[in-house]
């Protein structure tokens, strides 16, 4: 019987993808649930697996070939034999035939040609040329002098001994132009803005001190400052429910819910896998989550649920040694939060100076529905909270 391998259904989101490999070729078996080909989306790689025992006997899509939900990519004959493994005529390529050769004649060598002058490096006319052309006859009357005695320039350093100067052209990753488009989409449709603090980590950084033996022996994962941010933020959403909505069209989409964007750096781009219900969760749960998909991120798991939607993004270009930046926006998204390097420098406190370990944040927003006032506001609240980490207990 023929089946059909189709592509999988797609999130709305996601229009279509491109067809990265086959690792099957028509004419070979094929197993149950074993990968044949994936899928690269704008913002996943999906693998598409064999639905039954069989034969290959057709491959419709090429590599590289753009697919959409539910097109067929290949046939597949779940009852040809062992016999039927081999290549199918359409798919064999049959052996070039060597072509006769006439009686050898004897080989005639061919007349010997004058050899051109060579110049030194210096004075050849095309450089990087290995010959040089040969010299034109010499004059025997003076050139003319030019009215005008051009300006001496520095010879041109000599190229032939240098490496090659090459231009490569790589087509951009699906997921590399998506990121491209979304971004330039926030500069075209938002007003952003981009609004500053600074943060005395110390409080922070004594805290997991602290309890970071205790803390990883109970849950299994560090400590991060990751888990504080996100809490700290949540909090501050809650207060300036603004910074947490959204533009549609004329109106403006308050989320009572607190999905929080993490941006993770791969080796494919920049992905930004959503925290469900953020406030909700506990401190161990960020982080578990987080470096769940930091790995996963790397390893191309992460699953299109995992990364639609999202109320509100922190990036953390800080593990980059960042010192300060403007985050675009995440469209449709209203605000995303900036965290940089931490650095110890001099701060005025009580009337003196002294040295702390200070981080800049940033906020960046969508001047269309988020006024100055709600947006530093928003980052005072993150400020007060993590520089005295028990309000993120007591909520306050």
């Amino acid at each position: 019987m023929l089946i059909e391998l189709k592509t999988p259904e797609m999130s709305e989101s996601v229009q279509s993808g491109s067809l990265l490999v086959w690792r099957k070729q028509a004419g070979e078996r094929v197993r149950r649930d074993e990968t044949l080909t994936e899928l690269e989306t704008d913002k996943v790689i999906l693998e598409v697996a064999a639905p039954a025992d069989g034969v290959l006997v057709e491959i419709r899509v090429p590599v590289g070939g753009e697919v959409k939900s539910g097109e067929v990519l290949a046939v597949i004959d779940t009852e040809a034999g062992a016999a039927d493994s081999q290549p199918t005529a359409a798919a064999r390529v049959e052996a070039p035939q060597p072509v006769p050769q006439a009686t050898a004649q004897p080989a005639v060598p061919p007349a010997p040609e004058k050899p051109a002058a060579v110049l030194p490096p210096s004075q050849r006319r095309e450089l990087g040329r290995q010959d040089a052309e040969p010299l034109p006859p010499a004059q025997t009357t003076a050139p003319a002098v030019p009215a005008t005695i051009p300006e001496k320039r520095p010879p041109c350093p000599p190229c032939a001994d240098s490496p090659e100067r090459n231009d490569r052209h790589v087509r951009m990753s699906r997921l590399r132009r998506r990121i491209a488009e979304r971004l330039k989409e926030a500069q075209n449709t938002a007003a952003i803005l981009t609004t500053f603090n600074e943060i005395d980590m110390r409080p922070v950084m004594e805290l997991r001190a602290r309890y970071q033996e205790r803390f990883q022996k109970e849950h299994g994962v560090k400590l991060g400052y990751m888990s504080f941010f996100t809490k700290a933020a949540c909090q501050a959403l809650k207060a300036y429910p603004l910074v947490n909505a959204s533009v549609d069209g004329n109106d403006i989409v308050y989320h009572d819910y607190f999905d929080i964007g993490v941006a993770v750096s791969s080796e494919r781009g920049l992905v930004v896998p959503i925290l469900r219900d953020a406030d909700r969760m506990s401190f161990s749960a960020v982080e578990k989550q987080i470096a769940d998909f930091g790995r996963r991120a790397n390893s191309l798991e992460l699953t299109l649920e995992e990364m639609e939607g999202g109320t509100f993004t922190i990036s953390n270009g800080g593990v980059f040694g960042s010192l300060l930046s403007t985050p675009i926006l995440n469209p449709p998204q209203s605000g995303v939060l900036g965290l940089h390097k931490i650095q110890d420098r001099p701060i005025a406190e009580n009337g003196q100076v002294v040295i702390r370990p200070m981080m800049y944040v940033a906020l960046s927003y969508d001047h269309r529905i988020v006024d100055g006032r709600e947006a530093v506001s928003f980052l005072r609240s993150l400020k007060d909270a993590l520089e005295d980490p028990a309000r993120l207990l007591l909520e306050l």
